[in-house]
């Protein structure tokens, strides 16, 4: 099963033609430099349950999609 993210520009497109984006948000309390851009570059949230996310259409309009969407069973909510 493919997840359908809603284009308000292209319609309804696959996942297959979009990036995923995440802003992280690295603690105040980490002060090494080396460890706060490790946290940048390669930690993720991955909470369970509805989030916001930020997609990018890389094979379609080249625009950022907002939507909600439930990790759980990966069900698109809303924009």
């Amino acid at each position: 099963m493919s997840i359908l993210i809603p284009c308000p520009h292209c319609g309804p497109r696959p996942v297959e033609e979009f990036v995923y984006g995440e802003v992280p948000v690295v603690p105040e309390e980490i002060t090494d430099p080396e460890e706060r851009d490790f946290d940048f570059g390669f930690m993720r949230n991955n909470p369970e349950g509805v989030q916001r996310e930020a997609w990018f259409h890389a094979y379609g309009c080249r625009r950022w999609v907002y939507i909600e969407r439930d990790t759980v069973n990966d069900e698109v909510i809303g924009r």
